[in-house]
C-alpha cells in the first residue's frame, strides 16, 4: 500500500514549551534532569500528533540543533569542548551558546569549567533556521556515540506499544531514525586550517557504518539519511564522494531512505537514482520538474518517496490538483497496493507552526486557506486514503478543500487594483540616489560631525518584562492607548539616557514599541495576517512568529515617524530612523505562493519607500534599513543568484555592497572572526561598513581587547575611515547589565583605536 511518513516534526511545542524549559534551566531555576524530562514529554506528544502515519521519525527532536546533535553522535565536538567531563547535554550548550568564566553567566544546571567560545552559526540552506557549523581540520577524528538515537528508538517503540494498548486494533507505526548523511555533514562544516574536508570522508564512513549496525541491532529496518546537499551544484569531487560513501554503506543491515529536499536534483538526478540505497525521497513541491525524468529511470526494486505537502510554507494544499498528478504516478509504480510509492511532506515540518487549531483569533477569511504541521499531516492522510480507496472515500474533505482554495483565489484582498497600478508606474529612476556616495559622504560629514570609528547599535535594546507586560496588557484591552504610549516613551527615554552615558555616537530609540522587526511593520501594512501561537524555531530557544503575507501590500499611514521624532527630541545626537527592508519583510514572512516573489517584494519596497520619504520630511538624518535576510533568500544554486539579486537589490534601492548604494552596511562577522571581510580585499567596496564586533547570540560579554583585535582585522580589509563599530545584531534578547558592559567595552575600544590613529579624544 502507499506508505505515509514524516521527515521531522516541530520541536518547540505547540506553546513553545521547549523554549521556556531551556531558558529556565539556563537561568538555574530548574535542573538539567527536569529539562530532559520535558524533552521526553514533548517527544511523546509529537509522536501522538503523528498517529496515522506508517513510519514516525526518531531523532528529529533536538534540545538545540540537529546538526550539533549529529556532531555529538559522531564524536565530533570542537576540541575546546572535549575536556568537559560533565553531562553531554550541557556540553552541547557550551558549544552552541559559548560559556564565559566559571559561573559568570550560567547557573548550576549548566556549570562551566572554563571559558568556551560559541560555535559559528549560519543558515540551514535557504531557510530561517540556524545551525551550529561543524569545525574541521586536517587531524579531525570521529568516534561513535549512538546513545541518543538508541534511547529515542526505545522510547518511540514504547510509545507505540502504549498507544496500541490503549486502542486495541490500531496498527502501531514503525520507527524511522533520522540522521544527516556523511557528505552533507562534511559540506555543512568549515575547515579553518584550509584543509580538504572531503579528505575526512575515509575516517567518517566507518563511524556511520557502526551507527547503522547499532540501529539494526535494535530492530530498526529503515533509516532516513538526509542529503539535501544533492539539491545544490556539486563539483566532480563532491559527486564522487557520494559514490564512495554509499557504496561503502550499502553493506549496512538496514534500508536507507536517501532524503533530499529544498529543491530539484536536476544534474544530480542520475547520481541520486543510481546510488545503492533502498529508497529515495524527492521534494515534489520545489522539485516537481524532476519527477518525469526520474520515473523514466526508476528501478523496480526501489521505493520512491514523494514530498507532496509543502513543509516550508503554511498554505493549504490543493488536494484535487495534487491527486491529478499523483494518481498516474501511483499507477505507473504498480498502484497503491504495490507499496513502492511513499508520501510525505516535502521536508521536515520544523519550518512551520505546530497546530492551526490554536489560532482562534486569526483573520477568519484567511484561516481556511492555511495548514500548519498538524493539518499538513491530515492532508497527507487524505491523499493516501484517496490513492488507496479512490477520491469518493474522502469526498467531504476534498470538497471543503476545494471551496477554501477557490475562496482564496477570488478574494478582493488578495489582488488590489490600486497596488497593481502603483507597481506598474515604477520607473528605474526611482531606484537611483540623486548624488554619488563620495558627494553624499562629504555632506554627511558636515551634518553629523562623527569621529573616526563611529559607534552605534543595530536598533533594539532589551525587551524587558515590563515592556512585554505593557504590550500584553495593551493588546488585551487592559491598558489604554495613552498609557501604553507613555510606558513605551519611558523605555525609549531610558535607552537614550543609557546610550548618552556610554558615549555612543549615533543613537537608536531602542524599539521598545516593537514586538518583532517584521511583525511590527506587517501589522501596519495591508496584506498581512497574524497568528498568536504560530511560532517556529530560529535557533536554540529563539523562536519567531512569521507574519502571513497573503495579499497585495500597501501602507495606509506612517509607521515609525512619531516614535523617531519623539526620541530625537530627547537628545542632540543623531537619532536613527529604523526600518525593516523589503527583502527581509519578504524572507521572514510566510509568503503567498500565487505570484512570483519578485512582485511581492516590489510591493513591499513601495510601502517602505513611502516611510523613508516621510522620515526624511520629518528631518531624520540617518535612516537604517535592515536587510538581515538578504543573503538567506539566495537560491541554493549559484547559477540562479544573479536573477534573485537583480530583483532583491532593485527592491532595496526602490525603498531607499556597491549595487545597493547604501551609505553604510552592517554585517555579522563576530562569530566568524571577521572572515567575511576577506571578500572586500578582492573587491574595492567604496562605501562604509560596520562589521559586527559583538555576538549578541551568546551570553559571553566581549572584552575591550577582543573588540580592538576584531577591528584591527577589519582595518586590514577596509580603510579605517570607512569603518563603523557596532554589535552584529539587535540587542532585544539580551539583558541590560550585559548590554551596558559590552557596549562600554565597545566604546572604549573605539576610543583606543582613535588614539592609535592619532585622533584626539573629544573633551
Amino acid at each position: 500500500m502507499t506508505l505515509l511518513h514524516n521527515l521531522g516534526f516541530p520541536r518547540v511545542g505547540a506553546r513553545r514549551e521547549l523554549k521556556f524549559a531551556l531558558e529556565a534551566c539556563w537561568r538555574g531555576e530548574t535542573s538539567l534532569n527536569q529539562l530532559k524530562a520535558e524533552g521526553a514529554r514533548l517527544r511523546q506528544a509529537h509522536w501522538q500528533r503523528q498517529a496515522g502515519l506508517n513510519l514516525v521519525p526518531v531523532g528529529d527532536f533536538s534540545f538545540y540543533d540537529h546538526v550539533l546533535d549529529m556532531g555529538q553522535t559522531l564524536g565530533h565536538l570542537p576540541e575546546r569542548a572535549r575536556t568537559w567531563a560533565g553531562d553531554p547535554l550541557d556540553n552541547l550548550f557550551r558549544v552552541a551558546r559559548g560559556r564565559a568564566t566559571p559561573g559568570a553567566s550560567e547557573a548550576s544546571c549548566c556549570a562551566a569549567h572554563g571559558p568556551v567560545a560559541a560555535g559559528e552559526m549560519t543558515k540551514w540552506f535557504d531557510t530561517n533556521y540556524h545551525y551550529i557549523v561543524p569545525e574541521f581540520h586536517a587531524g579531525t577524528t570521529f568516534e561513535l556515540d549512538a546513545s541518543r538515537l538508541i534511547e529515542q528508538v526505545a522510547e518511540a517503540r514504547q510509545h507505540q506499544a502504549d498507544r496500541v494498548a490503549d486502542a486495541p486494533g490500531e496498527a502501531p507505526a514503525d520507527v524511522k531514525p533520522v540522521i544527516i548523511g556523511p557528505v552533507t555533514y562534511l559540506a555543512l562544516g568549515k575547515a579553518k586550517d584550509g584543509s580538504d574536508r572531503l579528505a575526512l570522508l575515509e575516517r567518517l564512513l566507518p563511524v556511520y557504518a557502526r551507527l547503522l549496525q547499532a540501529l539494526a541491532e535494535r530492530g530498526v529496518q529503515w533509516v532516513q539519511i538526509d542529503e539535501p546537499i544533492l539539491t545544490t551544484e556539486l563539483d566532480a569531487d563532491w559527486k564522487h564522494a557520494f559514490q564512495t560513501a554509499y557504496h561503502q554503506l550499502k553493506a549496512a543491515p538496514v534500508k536507507l531512505l536517501l532524503t533530499t529536499y529544498f529543491g530539484p536534483l536536476r544534474e544530480n538526478l542520475h547520481l541520486a537514482v543510481n546510488l545503492p540505497v533502498a529508497g529515495l525521497h524527492l521534494d515534489a513541491v520545489r522539485g516537481r520538474e524532476d519527477l518525469q525524468p526520474l520515473l523514466n529511470l526508476w528501478p523496480s526494486h526501489k521505493v520512491l518517496s514523494l514530498g507532496v505537502i509543502d513543509g516550508r510554507n503554511v498554505w493549504a494544499t490543493d488536494l484535487n490538483a495534487a491527486l491529478d498528478w499523483l494518481e498516474p504516478v501511483a499507477e505507473r509504480l504498480g498502484g497503491a497496493a504495490a507499496g513502492r510509492l511513499w508520501l510525505a511532506p516535502s521536508c521536515s515540518l520544523l519550518h512551520v507552526p505546530v497546530d492551526l487549531a490554536q489560532e482562534t483569533e486569526l483573520d477568519a477569511e484567511v484561516r481556511p486557506w492555511l495548514a500548519f504541521a498538524q493539518q499538513k499531516l491530515q492532508e497527507l492522510q487524505c491523499l493516501g486514503r484517496a490513492l488507496r480507496e479512490g477520491r469518493a472515500a474522502v469526498a467531504p474533505e476534498l470538497q471543503a478543500n476545494q471551496a477554501a482554495c477557490a475562496a482564496r483565489r477570488a478574494s478582493p484582498r488578495v489582488q488590489m487594483p490600486a497596488v497593481r497600478d502603483a507597481l506598474a508606474r515604477v520607473q528605474p529612476a526611482m531606484g537611483q540616489r540623486q548624488a554619488p556616495h563620495t558627494e553624499r559622504a562629504q555632506a554627511q560629514a558636515r551634518w553629523l560631525k562623527l569621529p573616526l570609528y563611529p559607534t552605534t547599535t543595530i536598533g533594539s535594546f532589551p525587551q524587558t518584562p515590563e515592556i512585554r507586560q505593557a504590550r500584553s496588557a495593551y493588546k488585551a484591552g487592559q491598558l489604554s492607548e495613552p498609557a501604553y504610549r507613555e510606558a513605551m516613551q519611558a523605555e525609549i527615554a531610558r535607552a537614550v539616557r543609557e546610550q548618552e552615558a556610554l558615549g555612543l555616537d549615533v543613537l537608536v530609540h531602542g524599539e521598545a514599541e516593537r514586538n518583532d522587526m517584521v511583525e511590527y511593520f506587517g501589522e501596519q501594512l495591508e496584506g498581512f495576517a497574524f497568528t498568536r501561537h504560530g511560532w517556529v524555531q530560529s535557533y536554540g530557544s529563539r523562536c519567531v512568529k512569521p507574519p502571513i503575507l497573503f495579499g497585495d501590500v500597501q501602507r495606509p499611514r506612517p509607521m515609525t515617524v512619531a516614535w523617531t521624532q519623539w526620541a530625537q527630541s530627547l537628545t542632540a545626537r543623531p537619532m536613527k530612523g529604523m526600518l525593516t527592508g523589503p527583502v527581509t519583510l519578504l524572507n521572514w514572512s510566510f509568503v503567498r505562493d500565487d505570484q512570483p516573489r519578485e512582485a511581492t517584494c516590489l510591493q513591499l519596497a513601495l510601502a517602505v519607500r513611502q516611510e523613508v520619504l516621510d522620515l526624511e520630511r520629518a528631518g531624520v538624518q540617518v535612516i537604517q534599513i535592515d536587510e538581515a535576510a538578504l543573503r538567506e533568500g539566495l537560491p541554493l544554486r549559484r547559477s540562479e543568484w544573479p536573477e534573485y539579486l537583480r530583483w532583491a537589490v532593485e527592491a532595496f534601492r526602490l525603498a531607499a555592497i556597491a549595487a545597493l548604494d547604501a551609505d553604510v552596511i552592517t554585517i555579522e562577522t563576530s562569530r566568524s572572526d571577521m572572515e567575511l571581510l576577506q571578500a572586500f580585499e578582492r573587491f574595492d567596496y567604496p562605501n562604509q561598513i560596520g562589521p559586527g564586533v559583538y555576538d549578541i547570540h551568546s551570553p559571553n560579554v566581549p572584552t575591550q581587547a577582543q573588540i580592538e583585535q576584531l577591528m584591527r582585522k577589519a582595518a586590514q580589509c577596509i580603510p579605517a575611515e570607512r569603518l563603523w563599530v557596532n554589535p552584529d545584531c539587535g540587542l532585544k534578547t539580551r539583558q541590560w547589565p550585559e548590554v551596558i558592559e559590552a557596549l562600554r567595552h565597545m566604546v572604549a575600544a573605539a576610543q583606543a583605536l582613535r588614539q592609535e590613529a592619532g585622533v584626539p579624544l573629544a573633551a
